[in-house]
């Protein structure tokens, strides 16, 4: 039978399904409507897809550390219970494990990767998720290193990788710690952008305060505020946490050297949900 695209229309309307996967069950079912609402089911295709329209901006950090090799990924869903179920779980480990061994290029490449566990596209395996699961998942981003590669993930909600140029298990535990706790934006300042200290530099300058004071006594002033809010935003600088006494640069002094670091925080810059369960409740007592 001929699947026209009025067919294929209809039947996305009616699940919610991709043009693609709606067409595939169309074709699998000789065009018959109802049997093809009933392959989309059956697949989680039509539920999931429906439920691409909500917002995720819960879910896990998670990291994989093996052979040289690190990754950390972050996977969005609708809810803090969902983020703590054991099928979430095990996806988001398995994930970032697949992003360290196959080094997807981006999100797209590793949804289009074979998961090769059970054979099937990473995003098909997302798809039966969301049926299973009931909720929408997606993967936000992910970075993977190669080398002497730590990691450290804080509840799900903060995670770090870290490169060093040299191996030593606990130092660069302490310090990916300490990343999760301070929050450096740069490992010196060699990695700030001139853009970044112009911008402060400009901010300084205009702030009341010292709106009064000769020109070269205010550029001095200026110098001294953005020298400090730069170390406060250099890894290197920063006061380490497990001794405030000793920094960064100290700590690591004739041990190691940072090369890079990325920071993850759950959600961040993401639209939250903001439901009433109260009224939740009370809307499905009144349906």
């Amino acid at each position: 039978m001929n699947i026209t695209a009025t067919m294929v229309k209809e039947l996305r309307d009616k699940t919610g399904a991709g043009m693609m996967d709606a067409k595939k069950a169309l074709v699998e079912v000789d065009g018959d409507m109802e049997k093809a609402m009933e392959v989309l089911r059956q697949k989680g295709i039509a539920s999931a897809d429906k439920k691409m329209g909500r917002i995720a901006a819960e879910g896990r950090i998670a990291s994989y550390v093996a052979d040289g090799i690190g990754a950390m990924i972050e996977v969005n869903c609708e809810t803090d219970f969902v983020a703590k179920n054991a099928e979430f779980l095990e996806l988001t480990n398995g994930l970032a494990e697949l992003v360290a061994t196959s080094n997807p290029a981006d999100v797209d490449a590793l949804l289009n990767t074979t998961c090769p566990k059970c054979g099937k596209l990473v995003s098909d395996v997302i798809k039966e998720k969301i049926a299973s699961i009931g909720e929408k998942i997606t993967v936000r981003r992910f970075v993977r290193y190669e080398g002497n590669t730590s990691t450290y993930i804080h509840n799900g909600k903060i995670g770090v990788l870290l490169l060093t140029d040299k191996k030593d298990e606990v130092l660069s535990k302490d310090i990916c710690l300490h990343i999760a706790s301070s929050a450096p934006e740069f490992v010196s300042r060699a990695d700030i952008p001139a853009s970044v200290i112009e911008e402060e530099t400009r901010i300084e300058m205009g702030k009341e305060d010292l709106a009064k004071k000769p020109e070269q006594i205010r550029a001095k002033i200026v110098e001294g505020r953005v020298n400090k809010l730069m170390a406060q935003r250099c890894l290197i600088e920063q006061p380490f946490v497990k001794n405030p006494d000793q920094t960064i640069e100290q700590l690591i002094s004739g041990k190691l050297s940072i090369v890079k670091f990325d920071r993850f925080v759950l959600g961040e810059g993401l639209e939250k949900r903001n439901d009433n369960f109260a009224d939740e409740v009370m809307s499905q007592l009144k349906g």
